[in-house]
């Protein structure tokens, strides 16, 4: 999703490189390589850089970045707006990592267990990820640190600052940076996705007129809430605007269209999202609303194209979509 950075290494613990390569297989990612991890945090993170020195690889160019970024996959909810203030940050000083404030005191136990010192917490910040680093100074401190280091070591700053004599600049990180470490974190964590999957919607209007203008009310009473993006568009003409939506990352549509060609419509779209890949993810909310503005308006034929939506909406969750129909008759 971030177009700049072009490279991923993703070190696996051994036993779990096959289930990762089927995830990265299943999800089409392009720019991802695994390698096998160590025993250790650093070990493994040397093992990553590694590949970018020794060209392990021989199927892919990989070339040697000026800037490599160290993230951990227990922290999955970090943006691009931090990923390049600790980019910039490294280019200027070497090194760069996220901090946040110290949410508990940290203190010391002596040899009887009781308490030695504590720290000022005001004076400390608690070291996060994402960090970012100029490669050569990297590659070169884990080139040069010890095994003890390599075994006991946590924190990739301090061995910039041991073996290079880098001083990291720090950047103040954002909340969403929190690390899942126990079971009830991906409680948690599920939670925020959800939320913030369901604060943004796509409404998608026909081009007649009165459909239009019912997809534009839609969109006013809905834009103080959410999120909302509107746009007009003819499914027939293969739209291009349409194409950028779905490329984007809302999950959430409404499709206000002529009952005329409602279910035709409703299918095509639905091949549409399915095509884009977006329902790999997460599931798709898809909201077909059928506007009926005929003279001669007849209950049982909207029933009938009610239950054609519902017998389409089966077959589309099975692909991760979830497709309602809605039915308004008015003269």
């Amino acid at each position: 999703r971030i177009s700049w950075i072009s490279n991923i290494i993703v070190v696996v613990s051994p036993e779990n490189i096959e289930t990762m390569k089927s995830i990265i297989e299943k999800y089409g990612h392009k720019r991802v390589l695994i390698v096998e991890g160590g025993i250790t945090r650093h070990r493994s993170i040397f093992n990553g850089l590694k590949v970018f020195a020794e060209n392990e690889f021989p199927n892919h160019l990989l070339q040697k970045p000026e800037v490599v970024i160290i993230h951990d996959a227990v922290r999955p909810f970090v943006e691009e707006d931090i990923l390049s203030k600790v980019v910039m940050a490294a280019k200027e000083h070497g090194a760069a990592g996220a901090i946040r404030p110290l949410v508990s005191t940290v203190i010391a136990s002596a040899a009887d267990g009781c308490l030695d010192h504590s720290l000022e917490r005001a004076r400390y910040r608690a070291s996060e990820m994402p960090q970012a680093f100029l490669f050569d100074i990297i590659y070169e401190a884990y080139q040069q640190c010890t095994d003890y280091d390599l075994d006991y070591g946590t924190e990739c700053l301090h061995l910039a600052l041991k073996y290079c004599n880098t001083n990291a600049k720090l950047v103040e990180g954002t909340a969403d940076l929190w690390k899942v470490t126990y079971k009830r974190d991906l409680y948690a964590a599920e939670s925020i996705i959800k939320d913030n999957l369901s604060q943004q919607v796509c409404v998608i209007t026909y081009v007649k007129e009165a459909v239009a203008q019912v997809g534009f009310l839609l969109h006013e009473s809905l834009k103080s809430q959410i999120k909302v993006e509107a746009v007009s568009a003819s499914l027939s003409k293969n739209d291009s605007r349409l194409e950028d939506i779905f490329s984007g990352q809302c999950y959430n549509f409404v499709y206000v269209n002529d009952k005329k060609f409602a279910i035709q419509e409703t299918q095509q779209l639905v091949a549409m999202l399915e095509k884009s890949n977006i329902p790999l993810l997460y599931p798709v909310v898809l909201i077909s609303v059928h506007l009926d503005v005929s003279e001669n308006i007849s209950f049982s034929i909207g029933m009938e194209e009610l239950t054609r939506i519902k017998k389409f909406a089966r077959e589309a969750k099975k692909k991760n979509i979830l497709v309602y129909g809605l039915l308004i008759q008015y003269k």
